[in-house]
């Protein structure tokens, strides 16, 4: 993507509907998917908008998105483009430390997901979904928003925290990861330092969640022969190249960070999961099917034998095709850019849409309809079209976590319960007023234990 850049370059195509101050601000903060998909449809494969005075060019297609995601930090900055996420993981954590340093906590958060504790987890999950419907009964109705939110953040502490933290886990430690998520809201891409009293809270959360994980971390310190088998361990054990251990703020940060990757978008796609399995149920007998073969004489869930499931895999997979939990993925150009003849100017933002990407009609025909079957050939063209947790080398490193954690709830829940719609199959919508996707709410389904 980088080349001579030479004065006969032209410049990206500008998206109408630009107003004076706030330019594409407003549009964006409504439905900004939506206004994405407007833009490619506009301008093409580069598309230039104005965040409140923030220049971005989106770029769409595979070939475009592929030279995005191939892009160099020194090139295509992701620190400088996510700016909004460090008053939530704290200062000096990921894209606020030196680049020496957030190469070497981004590769210890790696560690923390590694194949070692990756087989404890899904008996974890299991146990967390049995404790979690143990009250429901024969049938019920329930928002699964709602539910989906709370049960993946107590399986992503136990996992990630250890059993100490989650079974100390209070309506306190909720409430603040919540003003935490909602500290990220679009406004904070243009500045995260407005006086706005969510920043205010997302600030005192952060302060008390540093005070809540550096209690457990003082009392693994004075017992250090115990072992935990969980990411807290690995961060507690990180060190840098200088030999030096990893503070108090640099382990709260990684672990909100690692939270996020696990909890904040697994949520979402758990919820959507559940619907399209109420919305579709013609495709429910296969997976059972498959369950049964798997699980059906009482094995346990295991990290192993969750690792080949194919029509529960390419469920959860067009699921995250229709609803990719992140929409939107953004770089800040660092030095002058030639694509293609274009020029992308330094200082400006450059971002892919995957919501948009998936339903390019080129690649996923009829991209509205859910359709499992869909194939997914490994083509070059196609590893850059269905993108839902990015690619190259900045793919997400929850992305493992995350498919483990959605195929070890519905691989336990499934057998025991069937779900239908609630509502009209036309309420159950995306809510695209946030970076983050998940259904609108209410996501309400109805239960009943299976035979």
């Amino acid at each position: 993507m980088t080349g001579a850049v030479t004065p006969e370059l032209k410049l990206p195509p500008k998206v109408s509907g630009e107003k004076p101050g706030v330019g594409h601000m407003e549009e964006f903060s409504v439905n900004f998917a939506r206004f994405l998909m407007r833009c490619n449809s506009e301008c093409g494969e580069l598309a230039e908008y104005n965040m409140a005075g923030q220049q971005t060019v989106l770029m769409s297609g595979p070939r475009a998105q592929e030279a995005f995601l191939k892009g160099l930090d020194k090139h295509l900055s992701r620190a400088a483009a996510y700016q909004a996420t460090v008053p939530v993981f704290g200062k000096g954590v990921i894209f606020d430390a030196p680049p020496d340093r957030m190469k070497t906590q981004l590769k210890i958060q790696v560690d923390a997901l590694r194949y070692q504790n990756m087989k404890s987890y899904a008996a974890v999950i299991a146990e967390e979904v049995e404790a979690w419907v143990s009250d429901w009964g024969e049938e019920g109705e329930l928002d699964f928003l709602d539910e989906f939110i709370s049960l993946t953040l107590n399986t992503a502490c136990h996992c990630l925290l250890g059993a100490d933290f989650r079974y100390r886990m209070t309506a306190e430690f909720k409430a603040l990861y919540h003003d935490l998520e909602k500290g990220l809201q679009a406004i904070a891409f243009v500045d995260p330092y407005l006086q706005q009293p969510l920043f205010e809270a997302r600030d005192n959360a952060r302060a008390r969640l540093q005070e809540l994980i550096s209690e457990i971390i003082a009392e693994r310190r004075a017992d250090p022969d115990k072992i935990y088998g969980d990411a807290l361990e690995t961060f507690m054990s990180g060190t840098y190249s200088d030999g030096s251990l990893l503070s108090d703020n640099e382990i709260t940060g990684l672990v909100i960070a690692t939270m996020f990757a696990g909890h904040h978008t697994s949520s979402g796609t758990a919820a959507w999961t559940a619907v399209e399995l109420a919305r579709c149920p013609e495709y429910m007998a296969d997976i059972l099917e498959e369950l049964t073969a798997l699980f059906g004489e009482g094995q346990d869930l295991t990290f192993e034998n969750l690792r080949e499931i194919p029509r529960l895999e390419a469920f959860i997979e067009e699921v995250l095709r229709l609803h990719p939990p992140l929409v939107l993925l953004m770089r800040r150009v660092i030095e002058d850019i030639n694509y293609d003849g274009t020029l992308i100017e330094a200082g400006k933002t450059v971002a892919i849409s995957t919501y948009g990407s998936h339903r390019n009609p080129a690649f996923f025909p009829e991209p509205e309809t859910f359709n499992p079957h869909r194939d997914r050939a490994n083509t070059p063209e196609m590893m850059w079209a269905y993108i839902p947790f990015g690619g190259g080398p900045h793919k997400c490193a929850g992305n493992a976590f995350a498919l483990m954690q959605l195929k070890s709830i519905f691989a336990a829940l499934l057998p025991k319960y069937d779900f239908e719609l609630v509502d009209s199959a036309e309420n159950y919508q995306d809510d695209l007023s946030a970076i983050v996707l998940k259904p609108s709410s209410p996501s309400r389904l109805r239960y009943r234990r299976r035979a």
